[in-house]
């Protein structure tokens, strides 16, 4: 077995993606964290690197530390974000930070266990990473075919200012803040989070999955930036970009990513022109 990695910041910003891939006692831990853009007016924690880009990292090193311990699956996760979040509160005593300036981030966590022939995978999945199978067999399966059901109301917003006339990027953000705001209270303050969040009020309502593979199967864990190569940009469909990772080519995937993206201008109905993306191939 043998993986692969890309991360990649958008042009003209910091890094909000983070990999990690944890291996010890013939099993491997694949971590893909995608920290949702800050909607606040400043950065608390780290001024110069921002903030998301602080938790994401600072969370894949708590998880590393978690995961040494055996915590279960549940556990693990929340022994990260205790020990992330008490390092938040540390770093914040005395300041006003708003609740829509905590940040969040998608989480995509498979566990790869050996067994033979075969390997099972265990999914754990918080937010809109995207996570796919290319079987042995030349079959295609989306291991979470999970819509986030805020993106239609994004994508509604974001249709109303084009008709509006609205065109430039900047301003375009500015008008969508206030609702981008309330969107990221409720993403903290839910009583079941579907996000990554600092103070989880219950259980995270992570969607799990198990999986049985064979040897020549591909795996490829993402975060929604790269996958706009797919659903976003229309460049390949699951099937074509699973045989390119098959074949080794995920480096040249993000160079393909980000020059569609600095000569046709981005995706049309989005935040972001462009989007930090990040990608783990796994090859059994």
């Amino acid at each position: 077995m043998a993986w692969t990695s890309v991360s990649s910041a958008a042009p003209g910003h910091g890094n909000e993606d983070h990999v990690a891939v944890f291996e010890q006692d013939r099993m491997t831990d694949i971590v893909v964290l995608d920290g949702a853009t800050s909607v606040a007016q400043q950065n608390y924690i780290d001024r110069d690197g921002g903030d998301v880009a602080w938790f994401v990292r600072r969370f894949g090193s708590a998880f590393g530390r978690a995961l040494a311990g055996r915590s279960s699956q549940e556990q693990a996760v929340r022994t990260a974000v205790d020990a992330v979040r008490a390092d938040f509160e540390d770093r914040t005593a005395g300041l006003a930070v708003p609740m829509h300036a905590w940040p969040v981030a998608a989480m995509t966590w498979v566990r790869i266990m050996p067994m033979g022939a075969t390997a099972e995978l265990i999914v754990y999945c918080l937010g809109d990473c995207k996570t796919l199978l290319l079987g042995a067999d030349g079959s295609v399966r989306d291991l979470d075919p999970w819509v986030n059901p805020q993106e239609a109301l994004l994508q509604e917003a974001i249709a109303g200012l084009v008709r509006e006339g609205v065109a430039d990027p900047a301003l375009r953000r500015e008008r969508l803040l206030p609702m981008l705001r309330r969107r990221r209270e409720e993403q903290n303050m839910a009583p079941a989070p579907q996000s990554l969040c600092l103070a989880p009020a219950g259980p995270f309502a992570a969607r799990r999955y198990a999986v049985r593979v064979e040897r020549g199967a591909t795996l490829l864990v993402m975060t929604d930036g790269f996958y706009r190569l797919v659903d976003a940009y229309g460049l390949y469909t699951d099937a074509g970009l699973l045989r390119a990772c098959a074949e080794g080519r995920l480096e040249q995937l993000l160079g393909e990513l980000r020059e569609h993206e600095r000569t046709s201008g981005g995706a049309g109905l989005a935040v972001k022109q462009a989007d930090d993306a990040s990608a783990v191939a796994w090859h059994f």
